[in-house]
């Protein structure tokens, strides 16, 4: 059975399985136990009626210390594996481990809460709470997507259905303080199927006036009020970058032979067409995406290519 005695003695372990290490375990598990004692009082049953005898009577339970129930909950958020996985791990049955969880939760939202450490929920009063923690902080915005059970509805298998990681998943956006790296607001959950760009427009953030917002090309055309956005600009790799990795572009009047037509003054021909370029005693090269067609030498008779060409 897993257990945070012997977990702590190992950090790259326990922070491979909770995400925190053990300083900040031991930081987070101080106001958990103030709440589990709190919400489940030791004269009281789960049920909240008086105890008959005293508590830890009996036989003793898998989870029976809070640094237990803590490292339970962690380990379910942090790997999020199935509950029967979770049965095996910490000496339960499936039954009893969708109990716990749906019992520790609300603790451990109580506990973050105590440290301050959740993020706004409310657009609206966004902008009050970055103006008191981080004033003139720069901010990024990213959507995050997490995996989740393909529904049995064939309409919501569509709508939690994400192009984009070919699965089914919920998706939110956060906002992050490049000061700290700290998320400081966390939207609603949308479907999979949301755009990053459209949960931002439905939320109607409010940032802080004059504040730097750093997206990328998910958010094009994002422009929120009061900010100064800055989007980085794709680099093209490939046959027309130079050491550099600039793409360079074709400008306007450029010559066809400048736009990529074949090596010998020939027009420039289409997509889905091979190029053969003639040249004297040298094999010569004509390149169209990822494929390389050979010239052949000018007294042979020039080969077409073949009509079954692979995707570019």
């Amino acid at each position: 059975m897993l257990t945070y005695t012997e977990l702590r003695d190992n950090p790259r372990r326990c922070l491979a399985l909770t995400g925190l290490s053990p300083a900040e375990f031991d930081l987070l598990w101080a106001p958990f136990a103030k709440a589990c004692q709190s919400l489940y009082p030791l004269d009281q049953t789960a049920a909240g009626r008086p105890r008959q005898r005293f508590s830890g009577a009996g036989r003793a339970g898998a989870l029976s210390t809070p640094a237990q129930k803590l490292l339970f909950l962690l380990v379910y958020l942090k790997t999020y594996p199935l509950q029967v996985v979770m049965a095996e791990l910490f000496g339960l049955s499936q039954p009893r481990v969708n109990y716990w969880l749906h019992r520790l939760l609300p603790l451990l939202h109580d506990a973050l809460a105590e440290l301050g450490a959740l993020p706004e929920r409310d657009p609206q009063a966004f902008a009050q709470a970055m103006d008191a923690e981080h004033p003139a902080a720069p901010l990024i915005i990213d959507g995050t997507e997490r995996r989740r059970q393909r529904p049995k509805n064939p309409e919501n298998q569509a709508l939690h259905y994400s192009g984009r990681k070919k699965a089914h998943s919920d998706k939110n956006v956060v906002v992050t303080s490049a000061a700290d790296n700290r998320i400081d607001f966390l939207s609603q959950t949308y479907p999979g199927c949301a755009a990053d760009k459209g949960i931002a427009d439905q939320e109607s953030i409010v940032y802080p006036p004059g504040t730097v917002l750093y997206k990328d090309s998910g958010f094009q055309g994002y422009e929120p009020v009061g900010t100064e956005t800055c989007q980085p600009k794709k680099k093209a790799a490939g046959a027309g970058t130079d050491g550099s990795g600039e793409a360079h572009q074709p400008e306007v009047g450029t010559t066809a032979s400048a736009r990529g037509a074949c090596v010998g003054g020939g027009e420039a021909l289409s997509h889905r067409q091979g190029c053969v370029a003639e040249h004297q005693g040298r094999h010569l090269g004509c390149s169209h995406g990822s494929i390389m067609w050979t010239a052949q030498h000018s007294s042979e008779k020039t080969q077409a290519p073949p009509k079954n060409l692979a995707n570019y």
